[in-house]
């Protein structure tokens, strides 16, 4: 598959503009001079990666973007950002003097990704791909094939990693807590 025959159709042009609105809010992350500014770019970039996700039918995956990485992820960068106090950090412009050799070494990384991207024959993708999976007698999508496998294959490796989780989230909050207690 071409170049030219990834931009055919709606689905293509709805991947480019997800794509680049993307990538622009991933450079707000950085560019941002607020960290809650910063948090909310990093939102913003998480949902349209799982929107991606969605448009390639990847349901499942763009569902768990949204619920892992928007929801649970966002929430620890808030916690982080409201516990750091970004007053007391220093307001020194730390990347003001970087532009320059940014946009020198742009062309530098484009250029072979451009290269490989329109020279490289992609692999034909098949239209019904083998994300569905027979269920007792009814055949269902990726999404329930992996909920199936996950819930009944993996049960027990799946309850000791949330087991995990939820220790490291009283861990944050007993140590975030306790370095709260010594700033007052």
């Amino acid at each position: 598959m071409t170049g030219e025959a990834l931009l055919t159709g709606t689905a293509g042009w709805l991947f480019v503009i997800f794509s680049v609105l993307a990538l622009a809010s991933a450079i707000a992350v950085i560019v941002a001079r607020s960290p809650v500014h910063s948090a909310l770019f990093l939102l913003l970039s998480f949902l349209l990666v799982a929107c991606i996700f969605i448009l390639e039918q990847a349901e499942f995956v763009g569902a768990v973007q949204i619920l892992v990485y928007a929801g649970g992820i966002m929430v620890l960068f808030l916690f982080v950002v409201m516990l750091v106090n970004p007053r007391t950090i220093a307001t020194a412009k730390t990347l003001q003097h970087q532009w320059d050799v940014a946009l020198v070494l742009f062309p530098f990384f484009l250029l072979p990704f451009l290269y490989i991207l329109w020279t490289e024959k992609f692999p034909d993708v098949p239209q019904n791909p083998d994300a569905f999976r027979t269920v007792g007698t009814h055949v269902v999508g990726n999404t329930e094939a992996v909920s199936w496998v996950l819930f009944r294959d993996y049960l027990v490796p799946f309850e000791v990693a949330s087991v995990f989780l939820l220790v490291a989230m009283i861990g944050a909050v007993v140590l975030g807590k306790r370095s709260l207690e010594k700033m007052d």
